[in-house]
C-alpha cells in the first residue's frame, strides 16, 4: 500500500470519527429530553373564573360622611330570584353629598321606579367591570361623566325608604352578581369606628 493510500484511509477515519462523536451526543440529548417530558407532569390548565370573582379594594371614600352608621347589612339572596338585600344602607341626612367612592365612569344616571340612581363603572376592575350604584340621589352627573374618588355624584333624597331614618342605599355587581359593597373598601377606612346596625321598622 502507498503513502498516499494510507494518508487518504486515515484522513477518512479521521473525518467519520467526529461525525460519529456529533450523532452519539444528539442520541444522548433528545433521549434525556424525551424522558424529561415524559416524567414531568403537564402544567395545570388555569382555572375558571368563578362568578362574580373576588373584589379589590379600590375604594378611598365612603359614599356618605366619613363613617356613617350601617342600618342594614349585605344579605345575599340563597338564589337569584329569592328575598335579600342586595347592598347595605348607610344613614345620613337628607341633603348629604353622595360620592363615588372609587374612580371610573358614569353609567347611568336618572330616576327609575321615582328615585334617583347613579351607576358607576370602576376603573381596573376586570371584565366585566365593577358597578356601584346609589338610591335614591339627587344627581349632579350624566351618563359618561368620568369621576374621580370621592368625586360629588349628587345629594341624598329625602324618598321613602325602608330605613327608620334617611338612608343611601349603596349596591355592588358584576354583571348579574350581587357583591357585599362594604368589601371595596380598605382596611384603613373600616377602621374608622364600629358599624352601627339600627333597629329595621316592621
Amino acid at each position: 500500500m502507498s503513502d498516499e493510500t494510507t494518508h487518504e484511509t486515515a484522513r477518512r477515519r479521521t473525518v467519520r470519527r467526529p461525525t460519529a462523536a456529533w450523532t452519539a451526543l444528539l442520541l444522548c440529548l433528545t433521549t434525556a429530553l424525551l424522558a424529561t417530558a415524559w416524567t414531568t407532569p403537564p402544567r395545570a390548565a388555569p382555572a375558571p373564573p368563578v362568578p362574580g370573582g373576588s373584589v379589590p379594594a379600590v375604594g378611598r371614600a365612603w359614599p356618605v360622611g366619613l363613617r356613617p352608621p350601617v342600618v342594614r347589612a349585605w344579605e345575599p339572596p340563597p338564589t337569584p330570584y329569592a328575598r335579600g338585600h342586595r347592598g347595605v344602607d348607610l344613614s345620613a341626612p337628607a341633603g348629604s353629598g353622595v360620592r363615588a367612592v372609587a374612580a371610573g365612569r358614569v353609567a347611568f344616571a336618572g330616576r327609575v321606579a321615582g328615585r334617583g340612581v347613579v351607576t358607576v363603572e370602576l376603573t381596573g376592575t376586570g371584565d366585566p367591570p365593577l358597578r356601584t350604584t346609589y338610591e335614591p340621589v339627587r344627581t349632579a352627573v350624566r351618563k359618561g361623566d368620568e369621576v374621580t374618588a370621592g368625586a360629588l355624584l349628587g345629594t341624598l333624597e329625602p324618598a321613602p325608604s325602608h330605613c327608620p331614618t334617611a338612608c343611601l342605599h349603596w349596591g355592588l355587581r358584576r354583571g348579574d352578581t350581587y357583591l357585599d359593597p362594604l368589601s371595596l373598601l380598605p382596611p384603613w377606612l373600616l377602621r374608622r369606628g364600629p358599624s352601627r346596625l339600627l333597629p329595621v321598622p316592621r
